[in-house]
C-alpha cells in the first residue's frame, strides 16, 4: 500500500496539538519502614532524655529462716540516657513565571514541589537514623547538632567483625569495616538467643535487599508456598518461626545493605521537637521565585537497646 497523492499527513501539519497524558508516573521509592512503625514522641529542648532500667540478676538461692531478721538490698539504679535533636530540610523554589504555566499532571506548582521534597525528607530521616555512621554531637554555631543513630546504641546484642564496638548511649558508632562475611541463620538465631536472654521480645528482622533474598535460604523461614496445579512458587518471606517467636521479615532501601537489625519496634520511638514535625514554612520572595522550606527537627529514642540486636558486616552483593 502507498500514500494517495496529494493526501495531507500528520507529518506536514502545523499546529496539531501534543498528546501529553495529565499523569506523572514516579517509582522512586519512599517506604520508610522503620520509621513508620516506631512510635511518635514529643522533644520539649534540642536533647531529649529517658531512662531505662534493670532489675537484679535472678537468684536460685533466695531462701530465708522462719522469722529471720532482714538487711537492705541494694536497689539498681535507673540509667539515664538521650539524644540530640537533629534538623533535616529541603527547599523547594520555584519561579514566578512557573508558578502562572499551565501544566501537565498538576496544578500549583509549588505545591507539587511541596508533596516530593516532603516524600523525599521522609526517606532522609529514615537513613539518618538506620544508616548513618555519626555519633551524636551537640554541635555549636559551626558544627551540626546530630542525633545518634540505631547502631550507636545498639551494645548488647551484636554480631561485629569491625575492630571498635559501641558503649550503648549513643556517642559511638561502630564503622563499616572491610572484613565482611555471609549472613547465615546461625548468625541471626545466637542474636535472637542473646535478645530473649536479656529479656527482648523481638518482633521484626529489617535487611537490605542482598540479605532479604539471602533469608529465603534459611530453613525457619514461613509463608513459602509451592502451588504445583499453578505451576509456581511463591517465595515471598514475610516471617521467621523462631525458638522464641516469630518475627516480620523486612526488607528497607534506606539502611546499610551489610546490616541486619533485629528489632522490638516498640523500645524504638522518634521525638519530634514541639513544631518542628514536617512543616511547610515560606521564606519569602527572592527576585521573582518563591522558597519555602520543609523542616523537621528530631532525634531517634533507644527505649532499651537489650531489647534489640545487629549483624553488621555483612556480604552485601
Amino acid at each position: 500500500m502507498t500514500l494517495e497523492t496529494n493526501a495531507f499527513t500528520s507529518y506536514a501539519s502545523i499546529g496539531n496539538r501534543e498528546d501529553l497524558s495529565d499523569v506523572i508516573y514516579r517509582i522512586s521509592p519512599t517506604d520508610t519502614p522503620f520509621l513508620s512503625g516506631i512510635d511518635k514522641e514529643k522533644a520539649s529542648g534540642v536533647y531529649h532524655e529517658w531512662q531505662t532500667q534493670a532489675l537484679a540478676s535472678a537468684s536460685s538461692s533466695n531462701a530465708h529462716l522462719e522469722g529471720d531478721g532482714e538487711a537492705a538490698v541494694a536497689a539498681t539504679a535507673t540509667v539515664r540516657l538521650g539524644n540530640y535533636c537533629q534538623i533535616s530540610k529541603k527547599l523547594p523554589r520555584v519561579t514566578g513565571t512557573e508558578m502562572v504555566i499551565d501544566k501537565a499532571g498538576r496544578g500549583n506548582e509549588m505545591a507539587y514541589q511541596e508533596m516530593l521534597k516532603g516524600a523525599e525528607l521522609k526517606t532522609d530521616i529514615e537513613s539518618a537514623l538506620l544508616a548513618s555512621t555519626t555519633a551524636q554531637n551537640a554541635g555549636n554555631t559551626t558544627t551540626i547538632r546530630r542525633a545518634g543513630p540505631c547502631h550507636s546504641y545498639l551494645a548488647t546484642n551484636v554480631d561485629v567483625t569491625s575492630t571498635s564496638s559501641n558503649n550503648g548511649n549513643g556517642t559511638t558508632v561502630s564503622t563499616p569495616n572491610d572484613t565482611t562475611r555471609a549472613f547465615t541463620e546461625s548468625l541471626l538465631k545466637s542474636v535472637l538467643q542473646a535478645i530473649w536472654t536479656q529479656g527482648g521480645k523481638p518482633d521484626v528482622v529489617m535487611t537490605g535487599a542482598f540479605n532479604k533474598q539471602q533469608f529465603s535460604t534459611f530453613t525457619g523461614r514461613s509463608s513459602v508456598t509451592e502451588d504445583a496445579k499453578a505451576k509456581k512458587i511463591t517465595a515471598n518471606v514475610t516471617a521467621y518461626e523462631s525458638d522464641f517467636g516469630t518475627l516480620k521479615v523486612v526488607a528497607n532501601r534506606f539502611q546499610r545493605a551489610r546490616d541486619v537489625f533485629v528489632f522490638q519496634m516498640d523500645m524504638w520511638a522518634i521525638a519530634y521537637l514541639n513544631g518542628r514535625r514536617m512543616v511547610s514554612e515560606e521564606l519569602g520572595k527572592t527576585g521573582d521565585s518563591i522558597m519555602k522550606h520543609i523542616i523537621s527537627e528530631y532525634t531517634l529514642v533507644a527505649r532499651n537497646e537489650k531489647s534489640s540486636g545487629w549483624i553488621a558486616d555483612l556480604t552485601a552483593a
